[in-house]
């Protein structure tokens, strides 16, 4: 965690998207040590929408005209109800996901990392928030992808690649990230 340079991303400087109609979204992993010393991110079960049932990070769809940074402050308030500040942000992935079987839910996701800040998260209406050991990410019960990417971005590794997803909407099917086996 510490050691990570924030890195701003801005509108003018986004890759546009490859798929048309394809929309924004932000993922915030949130991270803590813990009294006895385990590094912990903060994860939650998806309760509604897109993904339900899966563990994700806090995050959601960028508004008309918002900032990455910004639409990420906004869902972490929201959705954990955490105050973080645009500026403790890192960014660590910019991940394509086109859904060819299905265009509609094709989006780009804005992956950042921040240290935890005061407070404790509160489940929403959206997502039932739990700290959990980064050594025992519930990667089976998490998107597809995330088992590829999300440890290297965790450590602060900087990840853009492109996952392509299925007809079930679930599987990924192929990938341009280094070592991706499918």
């Amino acid at each position: 965690m510490k050691g990570l340079t924030p890195r701003p991303c801005y509108r003018d400087q986004m890759i546009e998207p490859t798929l048309p109609g394809m929309y924004d979204v932000c993922a915030v992993y949130i991270q803590r040590i813990a009294a006895d010393g385990t590094r912990e991110v903060l994860l939650g079960r998806k309760k509604t929408g897109l993904g339900i049932g899966h563990f994700v990070a806090p995050g959601g769809k960028l508004e008309p005209g918002e900032s990455p940074q910004d639409a990420a402050v906004r869902e972490i308030q929201e959705e954990v109800g955490l105050a973080l500040d645009a500026s403790s942000l890192r960014l660590v992935g910019e991940l394509i996901y086109p859904f060819p079987h299905n265009p509609t839910l094709s989006q780009r996701s804005w992956v950042f990392l921040a240290d935890a800040p005061e407070g404790e998260p509160v489940e929403s209406d959206e997502l039932a928030p739990e700290w959990m050991p980064v050594a025992e990410l519930p990667l089976d019960a998490m998107w597809d992808d995330a088992k590829h990417w999300l440890p290297h971005a965790l450590d602060g590794i900087t990840v853009r690649a492109t996952f392509v997803f299925g007809a079930d909407a679930l599987t990924v099917e192929s990938s341009d990230y280094p070592g991706y086996l499918r």
